[in-house]
């Protein structure tokens, strides 16, 4: 009979946000370690044994569906939506959750750096972060700010973190000037990020978290990540 026989098939993998392949997700025939992965197309071939026609279809990032198994079937994952106080970002953009790592790292959320009105992302963070010290160079508003992460390590360089947003490290250096009257400070880099725009902040203190940025990173590291819009097609 032919449901007692074993069926191959082949489907294809798409994104139910935007209808782009998923390129590497997995199929498996549920219940067994019968499976496959999908190619650059989203497509996939698999052959399912009698009785057992369930397939389950993984990637990371998005949610798991179980589908029943035919012939040119289109299977549509949904984005998996990860709430911001379970995942930090680490280096180079990885998330990971908070309770999995074996460093210090802090995230801070964008209502947390939003609520108290500054204008300055930086100040924002006073008495949110432990052991972090934030000063500002002065009382103006867009003064430069400060920051304090694993103490004073070096009498002759820069204690400042290295600050890193969306991936891309820059400089925070402080922008001034000196006249007869003495010195202007026109405030640093960091201090120019509106804070409406940031999504979180993850403060990195530990070694082994600030490794892979090199030596800029020796007085640790602050990753921001900005909002992004998802426009749907």
């Amino acid at each position: 009979m032919v449901n007692a026989q074993s069926l191959t098939v082949k489907g294809k993998v798409i994104s139910d946000e935007d209808g782009q392949p998923v390129i590497g997700a997995s199929v498996l025939v549920k219940g067994t370690t019968t499976g496959t992965i999908t190619g650059v197309d989203g497509g996939f071939s698999i052959t399912v044994p009698a009785g057992n026609r369930t397939l389950v279809v993984s990637y990371i990032g998005m949610k798991s569906a179980e589908v029943q198994a035919e012939n040119g079937m289109v299977v549509r994952l949904q984005p998996q939506t990860l709430e911001i106080d379970e995942v930090v970002v680490t280096a180079i953009g990885i998330k990971r959750s908070e309770k999995a790592l074996g460093y210090s790292a802090t995230a801070v959320n964008s209502e947390d750096i939003t609520m108290t009105g500054n204008r300055s992302a930086l100040n924002a963070l006073q008495g949110k972060v432990a052991g972090v010290e934030i000063t500002s160079a002065s009382g103006a508003p867009g003064s430069s700010t400060r920051v304090i992460m694993r103490g004073y390590s070096s009498l002759g360089g820069s204690n400042q973190p290295l600050y890193v947003v969306d991936g891309v490290p820059i400089s925070n250096g402080q922008i001034g000037s000196t006249d007869i009257n003495g010195g202007l400070d026109f405030g640093n880099r960091a201090n120019d990020i509106n804070p409406e725009d940031i999504e979180s902040m993850t403060l990195l203190k530990g070694g082994s978290a600030t490794a892979l940025y090199g030596s800029r990173a020796a007085s640790g590291v602050i990753l921001i990540t900005t909002k992004r819009r998802r426009i749907k097609k």
